[in-house]
């Protein structure tokens, strides 16, 4: 007796998959968002865990950062504090090889790389950059990686919304949405910081603060913020006492700050990839070898310095509370940029915000104790400063002034400071762009000859209704027509999706060629399959949008024959190709 294959009992069950249940438009992203949302929370607190257990490991502590007195390892007691030039080595011959053979995105510091999925490859991130990625940086971190933890977290969370999304078959405009939505969730769930999570997704990932994706990525945040408070606490990241701005006249001083702020930000953007360089063009040896080799000079900088290991939020604590003289903090704001610049340049994995607060952090602090100095009738508080800086210095790498304002008020729980923090903040955006025409995020990319960026938007797309442009929708097929006639039909018109209605004339999505070719391809004797199995659920449109609000929609149109326009009723009444768009565009220009 044959076996019925799959196909066939799909057709003879009225049965539906899962995947066929998240087609339903807004249902479908909400649904998304949840599952990403969860899997961004648990993946934020394995990602801690695993630093955790790696930096006790490899050090002997849970963050040697913060060890006073330079231990040696309870392992290795015989090589005292020299056994930390070697942790970076055998990190690096850890993780190195596994970066080279599975993932090499999972290299350098994360948020590039799903900047350029978002905005070149539709979204599109392998499933195994999760694992890489959180393995790597653990490692990275746990050896003496003088990185943060944000840069992994966002690619680890965008290539879980990515791999859903993938699965769920969205088109890309939503794809884009989800991997936000990953981003979003990761930074939320690791600093217990939902609102500053989904500005960091709207403001750097998706370069976008569109009403459509807004509501989805707080949803997947506010989701894995709740995860991460369950299992990590709801305190505040920093737990710092109040500070205050005791006179007026002090907001010249912020202002001043933000300017060394943004000296800062762009230096150490510069450093950074000034050392890429300088270990690209001396290694010529294997990749997977480089971070081992290059180990050595982190491990001989920790040997001095063991205050930069790791993460070095002790370190950042202290240094706030005043524990640190003036001429200290400027070698630990030094030798931070020189040891992240390290860890990435010679291949380790990790991200740049934390370094950014920890150089802010001592940048204003010894300003803070200079200003107190020179001006003591002021009352200064140099901690304050170096909350302040904190933020200025991650926007003048950054150029993402709502993001720093808002992450450093989540992470610290300090709403004293805000209004000096937001004039630091402008302050050092400001003079970051007049200097600098890309950011520690974007020049990575440039490098590589991709630009990222905001779209840009044509005036008159902006002046007309998708209404007024759209044309007849294409001749609907029925949910019962058998898929090999469905196939004839898109042959005959020579499109590469068509819509589907029921046979009361209910609009329920799309059916496109890919879809249709991969199901048929699966078994010869598909005949039996029908249209209802295979519809899709596109971007919708609607004829009071403007053609500019849909163009993202438009952009992310797999099938590339445009977009179904329905009215309020969900009722199909047009269809906006893109050669009306491309019409628009070519009529208006001089």
């Amino acid at each position: 007796m044959k076996v019925p294959s799959l196909l066939r009992l799909r057709a003879r069950w009225p049965w539906r998959s899962p995947r066929q249940s998240l087609r339903n438009g807004s249902v479908q992203l909400v649904i998304l968002a949840l599952l990403i949302g969860v899997g961004a929370g648990f993946g934020a607190i394995a990602f801690r865990w695993l630093i955790g257990r790696a930096t006790l490991l490899f050090s002997g502590s849970t963050d040697y950062s913060g060890t006073t007195g330079h231990p040696s390892h309870p392992w290795l007691p015989w090589l005292g504090p020299a056994f930390i030039v070697l942790v970076p080595v055998i990190g690096g011959l850890i993780y190195g090889p596994l970066v080279d053979r599975f993932a090499r995105e999972a290299r350098g510091h994360g948020v590039p790389e799903v900047m350029y999925a978002v905005n070149h490859r539709g979204g599109r991130i392998p499933g195994k950059v999760a694992v890489v990625k959180t393995l790597a940086s653990a490692l990275t971190i746990g050896s003496g990686g003088s990185v943060g933890r944000e840069g992994p977290i966002v690619q680890i969370g965008s290539a879980m919304g990515s791999t859903l999304g993938r699965w769920a078959r969205v088109p890309e405009s939503r794809l884009r949405t989800l991997v936000a939505c990953g981003a979003a969730g990761g930074i939320a769930a690791t600093f217990n910081a939902p609102i500053a999570g989904v500005f960091f997704a709207l403001e750097l990932i998706l370069l976008d603060f569109a009403a459509t994706s807004f509501g989805t990525v707080v949803l997947a945040s506010v989701t894995a913020a709740a995860i991460g408070r369950t299992f990590l606490g709801d305190a505040p990241f920093l737990s710092l006492p109040p500070f205050t701005v005791s006179s007026p006249r002090e907001y010249l001083l912020y202002a001043l700050l933000g300017v060394f702020a943004a000296a800062v930000g762009i230096g150490f953007t510069k450093i950074l990839y000034g050392m890429e360089d300088f270990w690209d063009g001396l290694w010529r040896g294997p990749e997977w070898l480089r971070p081992g080799v290059g180990g050595l000079a982190l491990g001989a900088l920790l040997l001095f310095l063991p205050e930069l290991y790791g993460v070095g939020y002790p370190v950042l604590e202290r240094g706030i509370m005043g524990q640190y003289m003036v001429a200290f903090l400027l070698v630990l704001l030094v030798g931070k940029i020189v040891a992240t610049s390290l860890t990435i340049g010679i291949g380790g994995s990790g991200g740049v915000f934390a370094p950014s607060l920890f150089m802010g952090a001592m940048l204003g602090a010894a300003f803070g104790q200079v200003a107190a100095h020179v001006a003591p009738g002021l009352n200064i508080s140099p901690g304050a400063y170096a909350l302040v800086a904190m933020g200025a210095v991650f926007a003048g790498a950054t150029r993402a002034p709502i993001t720093s304002v808002i992450i450093l008020f989540e992470l610290t729980g300090e709403y004293t400071i805000i209004l000096p923090l937001m004039l630091a903040v402008v302050v050092a955006t400001g003079i970051s762009r007049k200097l600098s025409s890309d950011t520690i995020y974007t020049l990575k990319l440039k490098r590589r000859g991709v630009k990222v960026g905001d779209r840009e938007r044509h005036e008159a797309l902006s002046a007309l209704l998708v209404g007024d442009e759209m044309g007849p929708a294409p001749q609907p097929l029925h949910t019962r027509m058998v898929a090999r006639d469905a196939a004839k039909r898109l042959l005959a018109t020579r499109k590469g999706s068509l819509p589907v209605e029921t046979n009361h004339g209910t609009f329920i999505g799309v059916i496109t060629s890919s879809a249709l070719a991969g199901a048929l391809a699966t078994d010869v004797d598909a005949g039996s399959l029908t249209v209802s199995q295979l519809v899709e659920m596109p971007t919708l449109l609607s004829p009071d949008m403007t053609v500019d609000e849909a163009l993202d929609a438009m952009l992310g149109d797999d099938a590339g024959d445009g977009l179904p326009v329905v009215d309020k009723n969900g009722r199909l009444c047009g269809w906006l190709g893109h050669d009306a768009v491309l019409r628009v565009v070519a009529s208006s220009e001089p």
